[in-house]
């Protein structure tokens, strides 16, 4: 997909992968409504020169706004990208609440903007998705079940829109990256909650921690190539083929590493 001239959205793009993914976008020529939350959004959106929508990028009304405020400011959506997210719950969680919220927001939100979007897109034989998950979604995420399970499924709603969709004209990417300076990575780092930290350090000791600019450029590569994982961090897939041949060996060696770090920390918590 040729990006200059298109139409983009990009959900959680107040800071991190998402601002990145923005700034990149429009340094190639599109047209971007930065999403998020925060109120923070405008400030940014203004910094990079792009429309801002202020609201919850998960929820059906939220993503019914957030569609038809960018139609009606910048024309039909060319690109999707579903970045917001959230490291949820530690543990098993406390509740359902815990797992309502992190699955909302890591997986129903791209379900519901897919639903939204695909139908237009397979009549104009054109449009493209990229998903933010994570290489939690293809390994697992230590500490966090919610994150772990929340990443997996983003991954294979993913795959399912490209398997399906692909001989539409549809573009589907998958964006699976370890440790990135966010600010949701850097304060788990500096927690006072040893678990967190646990849940944290397990992402940034596994490889290189990258900056969201580098992450960026690895999504935009993508999407000029037609290419559907992301791998900022080529190890993850080495990683992914040991848990694939030998399934037993790669949960012992994880069982491992997650006491090393617990032993670090201090921290012998299972919850």
């Amino acid at each position: 997909m040729d990006v200059s001239g298109a139409v983009a959205v990009v959900t959680g793009g107040a800071g991190g992968i998402g601002r990145a993914i923005a700034a990149q976008l429009i340094e190639r020529g599109a047209f971007v409504m930065l999403a998020d939350v925060a109120d923070t959004v405008s400030v940014v959106a203004s910094e990079l020169g792009c429309r801002a929508w202020q609201g919850d990028c998960a929820s059906e009304d939220g993503i019914t706004e957030l569609l038809a405020r960018t139609r009606a400011e910048l024309g039909e959506i060319d690109l999707y990208v579903a970045n917001a997210g959230i490291a949820g719950a530690r543990g098993l969680g406390a509740s359902d609440a815990d797992w309502d919220a992190v699955l909302d927001i890591n997986l129903c939100a791209h379900i519901r903007a897919a639903q939204a979007l695909i139908p237009t897109w397979q009549a104009r034989g054109a449009g493209c998705f990229v998903s933010t998950a994570s290489a939690a979604g293809l390994l697992t995420q230590i500490g966090q079940a919610g994150y772990a399970v929340s990443k997996h499924a983003a991954l294979a709603f993913a795959e399912w829109l490209s398997i399906t969709y692909g001989e539409d004209g549809i573009q589907v990417a998958c964006l699976c990256p370890m440790g990135v300076r966010t600010e949701l990575l850097m304060a788990g780092l500096d927690s006072a909650d040893p678990a967190e930290r646990v849940a944290s350090r397990s992402v940034a000791e596994a490889g290189e921690l990258l900056s969201p600019e580098y992450v960026a450029a690895c999504v935009m590569d993508a999407i000029d190539d037609g290419t559907f994982l992301i791998l900022p961090h080529p190890e993850v897939a080495e990683m992914f083929q040991m848990k694939g041949s030998d399934y037993d060996r790669w949960l012992r060696g994880m069982r491992r590493y997650q006491a090393w770090l617990r032993a670090e920390a201090g921290t012998h918590d299972n919850t």
